[in-house]
């Protein structure tokens, strides 16, 4: 009881009133940090919404990348700018969440140094693999890392990210054990899958689904409420029974804690205007993803759900960043 009184003492310190709101905001153009390197799908999320959101404030909106840390090199640089809205960032699973769970020494609190604005999207997670590979189905690469133990690698995002962790909820359900490669960022992560460095890749959907539809990787199973409609003939973690496993990445928008209310309400309420525009939805909605559109105590709360599934994972797995 009193931890839960700590935790929403926390969220509510973020939407604080130290720093009280500047007339005419923004007048000047808004930085967008994204945590991770160019190519992946947090970068494809904050670039198809930049521009639009840009037009809608009256600002641009320039997207930058600082990759490194499964996303907490960025994400803390986030949490340590000025909270007058002008510095923003994109949240996702891994830096709110994986990889807090797994990294104790991380330059950031998840509960007290972001102002949650709002959760942009959702997106399904996907296993693929290498094209030449002896397996072309997700029946075919389990019976393959099972039968020999140690031999296959997956690629990820960066130690601590989503597809990091939920690699590691599938090997304790299935009792599996393969190599983890961490890599600063879909888009490398992706480039040594496709070229086969790599055997295996546990990605977000929007940043492997090119390279998919390409045939230059294969999808064997994806983390979603039911089937991709790009991907029919792929089965979701919960038809081959891994519900536990079949969780959706999120993309989202925080400052650093602090920001204005009427501030963040303002950004709330452009990038829902942004995401109502047929042209964006459709950007986002075709890489698989969902809308999501809420409000800053939605999201916060939802942090904070994800941060102790993952922390579970972490306990059960005995997982360090070592």
């Amino acid at each position: 009881m009193f931890r839960r009184s700590v935790l929403t003492l926390g969220i509510l310190a973020v939407f604080g009133t130290a720093a009280h709101a500047q007339s005419g905001y923004p007048n000047k153009p808004i930085r967008l940090l994204v945590p991770f390197a160019a190519g992946g799908t947090t970068d494809l999320i904050a670039r198809t919404v930049a521009e639009p959101l840009g037009r809608e404030l009256g600002q641009p909106v320039v997207v930058e990348n600082k990759g490194g840390g499964g996303g907490s090199i960025g994400a803390a640089e986030t949490a340590r700018s000025t909270p007058d809205g002008y510095n923003l960032g994109m949240a996702t699973v891994s830096t709110t969440a994986t990889n807090p769970a797994i990294n104790p020494k991380i330059p950031y609190n998840v509960a007290t140094d972001f102002t949650p604005i709002i959760n942009v999207a959702a997106t399904p997670n996907v296993i693929a693999a290498y094209t030449k590979l002896p397996f072309h189905d997700y029946k075919g690469m389990l019976e393959a890392v099972k039968k020999e133990p140690g031999k296959y690698a997956y690629a990820s995002p960066g130690n601590g990210s989503i597809t990091h962790l939920m690699m590691e909820m599938f090997k304790l359900s299935t009792r599996t054990d393969m190599v983890h490669v961490p890599y600063r960022g879909s888009g490398p992560a992706l480039t040594d899958a496709v070229a086969g460095q790599v055997p295996l890749i546990f990605d977000n959907l929007p940043s492997a689904l090119p390279f998919i539809k390409e045939k230059r990787l294969t999808a064997l199973v994806v983390a979603a409420p039911q089937r991709v409609p790009a991907l029919p003939d792929v089965p979701t973690f919960k038809e081959v029974g891994l519900e536990s496993v079949n969780r959706m990445a999120y993309y989202g928008l925080v400052g650093p804690k602090g920001m204005p209310r009427d501030i963040v309400d303002k950004i709330n309420a452009a990038t829902r205007k942004v995401l109502q525009d047929p042209a964006i939805r459709k950007r986002i909605e075709e890489t698989g993803s969902i809308i999501m559109a809420d409000t800053p105590e939605a999201f916060a709360k939802q942090m904070r759900e994800e941060l102790a599934v993952y922390k579970d994972v972490v306990v059960k797995q005995k997982l360090t960043m070592d």
